[in-house]
């Protein structure tokens, strides 16, 4: 039996805003990746969702993100590195703190948006990324995307690292995800998530539009958890991995394993 993990970004509406159906993606998931309060999220949206994982036996990680609650986080910014560093540790020390008052713990961390994908470009982010993680906890998982700059920087510093694929979304010709800009960037078709998925996880590797195939670990499968179809992509993807012979866990279960 293969272990694997799929996890989603939720807890992302905030105030009277309400985004994606978080209670019915913790029926599916194994870790949740939750919003910090920079680019959605709220002290009582961090609370209530956070208490709703620890219901559900979901792993918790920080999602922390750029100060960019009107576009979502995914406006790319450019911070001077230790800006960057404080920010980071700021927003996870912040999950942390709501997470012990629910009894539970952060296991992980995957940054969201811009953040996420600059740093699987740029190394001296990634390296910046990765020692504001360890400083506030060398055993926090690095959650980040499969073949980046990120996941390198985790494993140089000693970070336990694990490698994300997305079931939601296209990939250009150099492993990274086609810009939300582009055509065809998000994948709304359940089966297309599941038939990326699964071939990605058959060969061990990231496949471009042309046929190349790029080598790289793979611990975790993200589902964006904003997306109407969110849900049944999630179930989709789940169904066709029960069958395929995985098992789903959560990250920390996947990484000891």
């Amino acid at each position: 039996m293969k272990l694997i993990n799929l996890n989603a970004d939720i807890g992302e509406g905030f105030g009277k805003y309400s985004i994606g159906n978080d209670a019915a993606m913790l029926e599916v998931i194994g870790s949740a990746n939750i919003a910090c309060g920079y680019h959605a999220g709220d002290p009582l949206v961090m609370s209530t969702t956070t208490r709703l994982a620890k219901e559900k036996d979901v792993s918790i990680g920080a999602h922390p993100a750029f100060p960019d609650l009107q576009g979502f986080g995914r406006r790319k910014m450019v911070l001077p590195l230790p800006e960057l560093e404080a920010m980071m540790v700021y927003q996870i020390g912040a999950l942390q703190a709501v997470a012990k008052s629910q009894g539970t713990s952060v296991t992980h961390v995957k940054p969201h948006g811009a953040l996420n994908n600059m740093a699987a470009e740029d190394m001296e982010m990634s390296l910046a990324i990765a020692r504001a993680i360890f400083s506030v906890d060398p055993s926090l998982i690095l959650l980040a995307t499969a073949g980046s700059c990120l996941c390198k920087a985790g494993l140089e510093l000693g970070l336990p690292t694990a490698g994300e694929i997305f079931a939601d979304r296209t990939y250009d010709e150099n492993g990274n995800l086609t810009p939300r800009s582009q055509p065809n960037a998000v994948i709304h078709d359940p089966d297309q998530s599941a038939d990326q998925i699964l071939s990605f996880l058959n060969e061990g590797k990231i496949i471009t539009p042309s046929g190349k195939r790029i080598d790289t670990p793979i611990h975790s499968i993200c589902v964006h958890g904003d997306t109407e179809e969110a849900v049944a992509i999630a179930h989709r993807v789940k169904q066709r991995l029960d069958g395929a012979g995985y098992k789903l866990a959560t990250l920390p279960e996947v990484l000891g394993s």
